[in-house]
């Protein structure tokens, strides 16, 4: 708490006085590049490693970057502030990209595989049951990177059920089939601070070097 009280105080004095424009701009509204869904980790920092600026992203963390999917009838079957959050920022902030984000050595992931129901607390073991299917497919064989240990190769695998779970809403159905809404998969390294993005043709995550980041961009 100590750090926390002090940097906020050192924020006043030394970095404030060049982001007053910035934060004068934003109190007017706010238009985001993307929305970017992030796992809670304290280590995992999208500002930082994305090189952000306030008001460049709309972003929602959970523990495991989790996305409960969406019924026939339109609604989550889970938590509603993820699928909140998801139809605010496309139609109400109309962004056009949507970044989904896991990471190495995910505290979430290593309970999954561990045993979910081993979890005693009863809150984040009822949490962790949108992991459960990308959980399934590792058990049944898939992998990405066959060099990760487990909790890694099911993090990775995870972020592509997101995905899927994802394109179960309505809303991003429709704008994905206009053309209007690109959703991209991208996995943090901690002990190196690479991010690395899932290319389709490849069939696994890419380092987002100059040549990743331009094919990215041309599509």
């Amino acid at each position: 708490m100590k750090k926390l009280i002090n940097g906020i105080t050192e924020f006043r004095k030394k970095v404030l006085p060049e982001y007053r424009d910035t934060f004068a701009r934003l109190a007017l509204g706010q238009s985001p590049d993307a929305l970017f869904i992030a796992c809670s980790d304290s280590r995992v920092v999208p500002n930082l490693f994305a090189s952000t600026d306030p008001g460049d992203l709309f972003v929602v963390r959970n523990v495991g970057n989790l996305i409960p999917p969406c019924s026939r009838n339109g609604f989550s079957v889970g938590d509603e502030s993820e699928a909140a959050a998801i139809e605010f920022s496309i139609t109400q902030l109309k962004v056009a990209n949507i970044i989904i984000c896991g990471h190495s050595e995910c505290g979430a992931m290593q309970s999954l595989v561990k045993n979910r129901n081993a979890i005693s607390s009863p809150n984040l073991r009822s949490w962790l049951q949108y992991g459960e299917s990308a959980l399934q497919k590792m058990q049944d064989g898939f992998e990405i990177n066959p060099g990760l240990l487990p909790h890694n190769q099911l993090s990775q695998i995870n972020v592509l059920e997101q995905k899927i779970h994802l394109e179960t809403y309505p809303i991003v159905q429709d704008l994905i089939k206009e053309g209007k809404l690109r959703i991209c998969s991208w996995w943090f390294d901690i002990a190196t601070a690479d991010v690395y993005s899932y290319n389709e043709e490849k069939r696994r995550f890419v380092l987002l070097d100059d040549e990743e980041a331009a094919r990215i961009l041309n599509e």
